[in-house]
């Protein structure tokens, strides 16, 4: 499915944000129109304070728009409350954050049971989809390991099974390469390139190009505007992870550069 016949997942329009603090008003978003298209794998972009985090926010339905509308598979978001809220959250968004948010006295099948236990799904249902995420994400061997008996790569792969267990429609990821060495980001990013084939939407918040330019398209903010929202052609994470892997190359971000096009 291309972008041209893919349908709208994502639709923002004069998205605002804005923040009191003291006797000051804080713009973090201003006027941010955007459509997201199932299938499509999303880099957003920008320095501290630019609103790439607000903006996931409002995109993950932790933080409402103060105006503008939001749609998300057709749904108005700001017509819900704190209840249907979260029933959005637990059906159709998965997350992942930079820290791994795993609990250390649970294995890790557990761990990615716990949302479907909050959803009220049967034990014998949370097992089977627990153990399918997993597998998933290449950790069929390390189902009743607990976060201390896995490296951080692995930690982050129960964290990615956790937020695709309940098979939600968009994947969103804040800074998830941020506490991974080089190598293990390489893994992580040919992992969501891999879910993104397979049809998950992928939206990941930023700073290091390095990452970026894994993404189908890249996003910038700069003081809650959208800067530049670019397509480009995705640098391939595996074939770089095999190639460091096999001794030939270290990855080479600088020459690699994806090369853009402006979004019509």
């Amino acid at each position: 499915m291309t972008q041209l016949t893919a349908r709208p997942l994502i639709e923002t329009r004069h998205l605002t944000r804005h923040y009191h603090l003291g006797g000051e008003t804080v713009m973090a978003l201003a006027d941010v129109s955007l459509t997201i298209h199932e299938g499509d794998f999303v880099a957003v972009m920008g320095p501290s304070g630019s609103g790439k985090s607000t903006f996931m926010n409002v995109l993950g339905c932790l933080d409402r728009p103060t105006s503008g509308d939001y749609a998300l598979d057709g749904e108005e978001i700001a017509r819900l409350d704190s209840d249907q809220l979260a029933a959005v959250r637990n059906r159709k968004l998965g997350f992942v954050f930079q820290q791994f948010h795993l609990l250390d006295r649970l294995d890790a099948l557990t761990n990615v049971e716990l949302p479907l236990m909050y959803a009220g799904v049967d034990r014998s249902s949370r097992r089977e989809r627990a153990t399918e995420a997993l597998t998933r994400v290449g950790l069929a061997e390390r189902l009743h390991h607990r976060p201390t008996q896995l490296s951080g790569g692995q930690q982050q792969r129960v964290a990615v099974a956790r937020a695709l267990v309940n098979r939600p429609r968009m994947l969103l990821a804040d800074e998830p390469t941020g506490a991974l060495d080089s190598r293990t980001s390489l893994e992580l990013m040919s992992l969501f390139q891999e879910l993104n084939r397979d049809g998950v939407t992928v939206v990941i918040v930023t700073h290091e190009p390095d990452v970026a330019r894994y993404a189908a398209r890249l996003v910038r903010f700069r003081d809650g505007h959208v800067l530049s929202d670019q397509r480009q052609r995705p640098a391939d994470a595996a074939e770089e992870l095999a190639a460091l892997l096999a001794g030939q190359a270290e990855p080479d971000h600088a020459s690699a550069r994806a090369e853009t096009e402006a979004v019509a």
